[in-house]
């Protein structure tokens, strides 16, 4: 057996890919999933808390933080912006997964008054084949479909959000 052909290549798993469309401006559509996150991130079931989940808040800067609060005052880390683009694209680790992954946003204008939102969840290799089928705040895990459900409900609930808020005129 050659050097080559022993060599282990390490297993390729698929991101979770969602996309939604708004109809709202790239600029409010972003604006929204950014300043007003906790105001429509459903905490329940996606948050670290539970019922005790009061708030969500995103950072938007590079090396910002994404976490939520706690109605006691805790405050739980979701991850760190590593690429802060506005109004285009932002990218994140992901800490509540067991081993850390990594979350980008893309925030693309289709028209003047149309966007799309894709979601990519990526890095499923550091988690184990256990890991990956336990449950998340959705059932199923990475390998039951449930981070593809979440990021399906999550996306809906920024294009409600997006689409009732009004925009702001110049």
């Amino acid at each position: 057996m050659s050097e080559e052909s022993a060599r282990v290549l390490p297993l390729r798993r698929p991101p979770v890919r969602q996309s939604t469309l708004v109809r709202s401006t790239l600029e409010h559509t972003f604006t929204v999933f950014v300043e007003t996150i906790g105001q429509w991130w459903p905490l329940r079931p996606y948050s670290a808390g539970g019922e005790r989940a009061r708030d969500v808040a995103l950072e938007g800067r590079p090396g910002g933080r994404v976490y939520e609060t706690w109605e006691d005052g805790t405050v739980v880390e979701w991850g760190h912006l590593l690429a802060w683009e506005p109004p285009h694209r932002l990218v994140m680790t992901w800490t509540p997964t067991p081993s850390p992954t990594e979350v980008e946003l893309a925030f693309a204008a289709l028209g003047p008054a149309l966007t799309r939102v894709s979601v990519e969840h990526r890095g499923w290799e550091s988690l184990t084949a256990e890991q990956l089928a336990q449950d998340c705040a959705t059932p199923g895990g990475y390998t039951g479909g449930g981070f593809t459900r979440g990021w399906a409900t999550i996306l809906g609930r920024l294009t409600a959000a997006a689409e009732a808020t009004p925009e702001e005129t110049p």
